[in-house]
């Protein structure tokens, strides 16, 4: 290994160290003042660690936070995350009944990141894993995501997105808008063959913020399976939300 790898490497460890210190969102001025770093370098390293699910960056306070990627730095991260643990006795209660993968997710800059997620206990599933990330535009999760945006913001949203994904997975402006509509109109989001063909997938927000961003949650299986129960499914969330208010 070069010299500089290394220390690249001894940064990043050093950078998720600072935040087991200072345990709270942190600017890119705070963290090179911090570790006495050149703002330059700092800026790759954070984006390199936001671009493999080890920061969330929100663009609107320009600050960073660790995923639970990086749980095993510390267990304080989960309990930041999650409080009491209540959000995550919800999933286990949708997951027993419904059965399906259910999914936590939040915003990290233009993408869903899935910060936590129960297997399905049907023989054909779709696998999560947890810390991964996901364009928004791909996803029924990203619509509900943007859907609390106006539409400037989702227009610069998903014109960001494709440049990321590239030309040849570009999504369609006009057909995004329509789905960002629909799920403002529903007040969930729901969609099959996307981002798994086959699949589908169901989700609503709960009345919570993880660092500063709203929260998703999301049941998905087999398209067949859940165009059948959706019904079903819906009200168990919704019952599950309603429950989550009153706590």
């Amino acid at each position: 290994m070069t010299e500089m790898a290394v220390k690249s490497a001894v940064r990043a460890i050093e950078v998720l160290n600072h935040f087991n210190a200072a345990r709270t969102p942190q600017s890119l001025k705070t963290i090179c003042e911090a570790l006495g770093y050149p703002q330059s370098s700092t800026t790759v390293l954070l984006k390199t660690l936001t671009s493999m699910g080890y920061l969330n960056y929100d663009r609107v306070r320009r600050v960073y936070f660790p995923t639970m990627k990086v749980t095993s730095l510390g267990e304080w991260i989960p309990a930041a995350l999650f409080g009491r643990g209540e959000v995550l006795q919800i999933m286990r209660d949708l997951q027993y009944s419904t059965n399906e993968t259910v999914v936590l997710a939040t915003t990290n800059d233009i993408y869903v990141q899935y910060v936590a997620a129960l297997e399905s206990s049907h023989s054909i599933r779709f696998h999560v894993q947890e810390g991964s990330m996901r364009l928004m535009t791909v996803s029924p999760v990203g619509w509900l995501l943007m859907s609390v945006l106006k539409d400037p913001a989702v227009d610069t949203l998903i014109r960001r997105a494709n440049i990321a994904a590239g030309k040849a997975a570009s999504a369609a402006v006009t057909e995004i808008h329509k789905q960002v509509k629909l799920a403002r109109t529903r007040g969930y989001g729901y969609g099959e063959h996307t981002p798994f063909q086959g699949g589908a997938t169901l989700c609503v927000f709960l009345p919570t913020l993880i660092q500063g961003q709203p929260v998703v949650l999301a049941c998905g299986g087999v398209a067949e399976r859940m165009r059948e129960n959706k019904d079903r499914y819906l009200k168990q969330m919704q019952k599950s939300v309603a429950a989550f208010s009153k706590i």
